[in-house]
């Protein structure tokens, strides 16, 4: 029982169409809660999804009452997704991944015991050297172009912003999102650096990481990107 991680788990799935996925990830996410967690809940952060996704996440509900499905009529983002769930969380450390586990696995114990020994956030990295990627060349010149703006822009010391596996202290998460103005993919990084500002610990870790199929960066994402990293400069400069 050593290996057991004693606090109790908030673990958020965000899904938006991704129906293949998710009827993988949820067991595969039940095993590793059951096997090294104590207490734990998993949330499936659903965003109006209309392609049976929404009826996936209540049918597991009603199966695993440590699952708990939120279904919005609206598609609002996955930030919004995100900081709903973590409103209405019950554990002391708040976890998300996503769904096509792209991020191994074996490295979420790692996550949680980096915030229970002190961390306040915990963020898998892609672009540390002990780092194992797998991914398309234009994808990696495009994640490392946008990770260099980040920094150089916006001075955050981290190497690796967008990686979908996270952790928190709750607690801190929540005084930090009234700040969170991103509802969609800038979410992580509008909370890292703004995390950053307040002092907050963060823990990079190395992980082992496959681009999954059909997972794409587009080029007008790049610019949205690039326009969500100045408007934060703004909004942290400009009175």
């Amino acid at each position: 029982m050593s290996n057991i991680i004693q606090s109790f788990i908030s673990v958020v799935i965000p899904v938006y169409n991704d129906l293949p996925a998710l009827k993988e990830a949820v067991p595969l996410t039940l095993k590793m809660m059951d096997d090294v967690f104590s207490g734990f809940e998993i949330i499936i952060a659903e965003d109006a999804s209309t392609d049976g996704s929404t009826e996936c996440a209540a049918s597991w509900q009603e199966k695993d009452s440590r699952i708990i499905h939120l279904h919005r009529d609206q598609r609002l983002g996955r930030g919004s997704a995100l900081t709903t769930a973590a409103l209405q969380a019950k554990g002391d450390i708040f976890c998300y991944f996503d769904v096509d586990l792209a991020t191994d696995m074996s490295y979420l114990p790692q996550l949680i015991r980096a915030v229970t020994d002190g961390a306040d956030i915990a963020t898998g990295s892609r672009l540390l050297s002990d780092s194992n990627i797998t991914r398309s060349l234009g994808r990696e010149v495009k994640s490392r172009g946008y990770n260099w703006l980040v920094r150089f822009i916006l001075r955050s010391r981290l190497k690796d912003h967008q990686c979908g596996f996270k952790a928190f202290n709750k607690d801190k998460l929540l005084s930090l999102l009234p700040e969170i103005k991103d509802t969609h993919w800038f979410w992580d990084t509008e909370v890292l650096v703004r995390a950053q500002r307040k002092g907050y610990v963060i823990e990079e870790i190395p992980v082992i990481w496959r681009e999954g199929p059909g997972t794409t960066v587009k080029s007008q994402d790049i610019w949205k990107m690039g326009r969500s990293i100045l408007n934060l400069w703004w909004k942290l400069h400009v009175p």
